[in-house]
């Protein structure tokens, strides 16, 4: 039976591919360099495949090394949640945190998933609403973290997960062949919304504002019956839409950035358990595979697949 595999070694090989060093990842757990390099000539020993490979003065991963990076960081967030599971002192208490409708679907089913095989002895609440209110309500003190659509005129958040901003019709319908399109958006406030019209209006191209809605159903009803094109992140398409590209006359929009930003809770070690479960879901989200397969009429190529971004240094307040 072959050796398990050593979780104190995946720990620095996780460190020394976020860092693109092995002397920051040495500084990072507390060991020498020389006993980083030790370590990582062992891990490819075991898993008998290269798994660095110069890139100027930084290490990166080979194709086997992004391999096995998947696993590993399955691998010690199931260690983490097994001890937690066992750990008498676990997290009581409860906290409130809130989502747009958007993103509340495809990622909370992990995230509360997540979060509460770890940490069985803390109540969620959840709230959806848009990103704005989302904001007002952090201000406030009614929420202790949420998940928003970035924006750097809006406040702090730590960005966590970024995404290609799609054009979105109906596959059954040709709306986008309209000489004036219909177009369904959130409200005026809708940083999307404000990114489409400036694309359309660089175009010249002639549209008009059909549906206004906070709700994502909304959104989504008319695209999918044929009455309206919107815009939608890479996470939020369905089967039986269609995404426009520039071979369909439409420009580039820019990136959907996911953030979360955090309130000033009276219990922050709870906040930061579910920011790290949250930062960990959204990394490991893609699209899933029987949609990937051919339930939408789109296809994207890698570079355009939702990008995940690593987390980042946890932000003070919100």
């Amino acid at each position: 039976m072959a050796a398990p595999l050593d979780l104190d070694q995946l720990h620095t090989f996780i460190a020394i591919s976020d860092t693109g060093s092995f002397t920051r990842a040495a500084d990072e757990v507390h060991r020498t360099q020389s006993a980083v390099s030790m370590q990582m000539r062992r891990l490819e020993e075991r898993i008998g495949k290269p798994l660095f490979e110069k890139d100027g003065r930084s290490n990166r991963l080979t194709e086997e090394g992004e391999k096995l990076l998947t696993y590993a960081r399955r691998l010690l967030h199931l260690n983490r949640e097994t001890l937690a599971a066992f750990d008498d002192r676990a997290l009581e208490g409860t906290i409130r945190i809130g989502t747009p409708d958007d993103y509340a679907d495809r990622f909370l089913p992990e995230i509360m998933a997540r979060f509460a095989r770890s940490n069985p002895r803390v109540e969620l609440t959840v709230i959806c609403e848009p990103t704005p209110g989302l904001v007002e309500h952090i201000k406030r003190g009614n929420l202790d973290l949420a998940i928003v659509t970035h924006s750097d005129a809006r406040g702090q958040s730590e960005v966590v997960r970024r995404e290609p901003l799609l054009w979105v019709t109906s596959a059954n319908h040709a709306t986008h062949e309209q000489d004036v399109l219909p177009m369904a958006f959130g409200r005026p406030t809708c940083i999307w919304r404000r990114a489409a019209c400036d694309v359309l209006d660089g175009m010249n191209r002639d549209y008009r504002v059909l549906f206004s809605s906070f709700s994502a159903t909304v959104i989504t009803a008319a695209v999918m019956s044929g009455l309206a094109i919107s815009v939608l992140p890479e996470c939020a398409l369905r089967p039986g839409m269609r995404v426009l590209g520039e071979s369909d006359g439409f420009g580039t929009l820019p990136d959907c950035k996911i953030g979360i930003m955090r309130g000033h809770a009276a219990r922050p070690e709870i906040v930061d358990a579910i920011a790290r479960h949250i930062s960990d879901s959204l990394d490991n989200i893609s699209v899933p595979a029987d949609e990937d397969a051919g339930g939408f009429d789109f296809a994207l190529t890698p570079a355009v697949r939702g990008r995940r971004l690593k987390p980042s240094p946890v932000l003070p307040g919100w």
